[in-house]
């Protein structure tokens, strides 16, 4: 081996034993990687079959939450997330979530079990681009069988919406949860913001194993596609605030879309959510 290789961490056996030399080497190599994989024509493609494949992850996710949960409450829980969301956001996500809920109160029957199958078939297709975006930042190309890889993105799909309905319940039920108890006031705030890291860390395990299963190849141990995953949340978290807050504050959508904006707003969001992931790809 060469010295100067040795020298940038070529031959690391840990992220960590990467000297400066050689992540700046990995910084140079991401920005070209970025253009020669037309990074952000494939997250607007992926952006695209995300947006399709949103509303019927919703109703799956709703479908299966109306099991357990009666639709008033539903409708209340859900109107916490106005706190949160952009107010375009939110107006969308109401707008499929009130048809489901002013149906008759449904219980596991045939219909309702195949209603949940096309959902998640039609949700599946967003995992599907997102997986084909990921081969590319890799540069691997997928030769997996059709059955093989239908079931692992199939996975993924229903993996991604127990992880949306596990966020919920910290979003959601945690705050209830912890008036209905009583704690001091400092207490209650430090758990608080410890519901945000508890979020945080599921969607760097969630992203870990995207990009540990996504791309066809051996499986990377999973100290590689850490780094890519911690990077992709901490970009993502901070690029979700700001963009929500250019938004509310500076955005003219509605002056320039009109009736549109909603769905120009959700699409950037989109965008911005399969770029930074496609990102992460490239750093590992």
């Amino acid at each position: 081996m060469s010295n100067q290789k040795y020298h940038k961490g070529k031959y690391a056996e840990k992220p960590r034993e990467i000297p400066a030399t050689g992540w700046k080497e990995i910084g140079k190599r991401v920005f070209n990687q970025l253009s020669a994989d037309h990074v952000q024509i494939v997250a607007a493609g992926i952006a695209f079959y995300f947006f399709l494949a949103l509303f019927p992850a919703i109703i799956a996710m709703i479908n299966i939450y109306s099991l357990v949960i009666d639709p008033s409450q539903i409708r209340e829980q859900f109107s916490a997330l106005s706190n949160i969301l952009p107010s375009q956001a939110y107006e969308i996500i109401t707008g499929i979530l009130e048809p489901i809920l002013n149906k008759p109160n449904s219980t596991l029957g045939w219909s309702l079990v195949i209603s949940i199958l096309v959902s998640l078939w039609s949700a599946n297709k967003g995992t599907s681009a997102l997986f084909e975006g990921i081969n590319i930042a890799y540069d691997e190309k997928d030769e997996r069988g059709f059955i093989k890889k239908t079931g692992i993105t199939f996975l993924f799909t229903i993996g991604a919406i127990v992880m949306g309905l596990l966020s919920l319940m910290l979003l959601i039920f945690y705050p209830a949860f912890i008036d209905k108890i009583g704690l001091p006031s400092g207490l209650e705030s430090f758990i608080d913001w410890g519901r945000w890291f508890l979020i945080a860390f599921l969607f760097i395990i969630a992203l870990g194993m995207l990009y540990k299963n996504a791309p066809d190849r051996d499986d990377p141990e999973f100290k590689w596609v850490s780094w890519g995953a911690i990077l992709s949340t901490i970009l993502w978290i901070g690029g979700s605030l700001l963009f929500s807050w250019y938004v509310e504050s500076f955005g003219s959508y509605d002056k320039v879309y009109g009736s549109f904006a909603a769905v120009i707003i959700l699409m950037l969001w989109l965008f911005i959510t399969a770029f930074i992931i496609l990102l992460g790809a490239e750093i590992n």
